[in-house]
């Protein structure tokens, strides 16, 4: 199975988003697109951090992934 984004935003936001996930179990990856475009020398401003997990969690996920959602 692949993965899939769950969420798309600032930095702090998929932080913490990605810490209620690992405290349920939850393996997250996290890409920094920010990050990434200052180390290459551009600017970007978009909601450009970005959190994935395993396709085959997004069940157990989904319950905290909505919860977080109506957090912020």
């Amino acid at each position: 199975m692949g993965l899939i984004k769950i969420f798309s935003g600032s930095e702090i936001l998929a932080k913490n988003l990605q810490n209620r996930l690992e405290v349920g179990g939850i393996n997250t990856v996290i890409k920094d697109n920010i990050q990434s475009a200052r180390l290459g020398g551009f600017g970007n401003t978009d909601l450009a951090v970005e959190v994935f997990i395993q396709e085959v969690d997004f069940g157990k996920a989904n319950p905290i992934i909505e919860e977080f959602r109506l957090s912020i």
